[in-house]
């Protein structure tokens, strides 16, 4: 009876290693997005997803891990009860732009109004108040809060019109201007607060074994 138990439990943790290596094997011939959409299809009961891990937004010590790991290098984590597996499917070193603005409500003020207090606040920055009060006095959205910040963002990520004046404007640091987006009734005082930076980011498929 000890003997049948004893072949049968090495029967049962010998399938669980050839499970654990076909599903190892599986990740290893991901290489794409478009392996990855195929692998979920393939395998409907795993549960993953991609994930983005940027190195200024992140600052976690299993994000640097990640992002010094090569494209299509895979690493895991023993997350209770589950092994979870990382993947990078891409890397990139992507442009990033930093900024703060006051922002004037055209919806609630007058043109003229509009002008006038952004004038105003280009005025008090050029005799040397901190723009940071500026924008917690003057800006008419959430980002007065934070002094007008409105930390990394790469294309795509704010509204296009504001994007293209940014990134196409060749400013540099400390330099101060104008925009303006009437179809939104949206003006702006903005302040380039960086340079331009190539930030690293990487792509990861983030997949957890499945139970057996």
């Amino acid at each position: 009876m000890l003997k049948n138990l004893l072949v049968t439990a090495l029967l049962f943790s010998t399938t669980i290693v050839i499970a654990q290596k076909d599903f190892e094997k599986s990740l290893d011939s991901i290489q794409t997005l478009d392996d990855v959409t195929i692998f979920f299809k393939k395998n409907n009961t795993v549960k993953g997803k991609v994930i983005v891990f940027n190195e200024e937004k992140h600052k976690t010590r299993m994000a640097e891990d990640i992002l010094n790991m090569g494209l299509g290098s895979k690493k895991y984590f023993k997350d209770a009860p589950q092994k979870t597996y990382y993947k990078v499917i891409e890397k990139n070193e992507i442009p990033y732009y930093r900024v703060s603005c006051v922002y004037i409500d055209g919806r609630k003020r007058s043109i003229k109004d509009v002008n006038i207090i952004r004038n105003q606040v280009i005025a008090k920055y050029q005799d040397g108040y901190r723009f940071t009060d500026l924008a917690k006095q003057f800006s008419m959205d959430n980002t007065a809060k934070q002094g007008g910040d409105l930390g990394w963002f790469t294309n795509g990520d704010l509204h296009p019109e504001f994007e293209r004046q940014v990134i196409e404007g060749d400013y540099r640091k400390d330099d101060i201007f104008k925009i303006d987006i009437p179809d939104i009734s949206a003006y702006y005082v903005v302040l380039i607060t960086h340079d331009k930076r190539l930030i690293k980011e990487s792509k990861v498929l983030k997949v957890t074994e499945p139970r057996k």
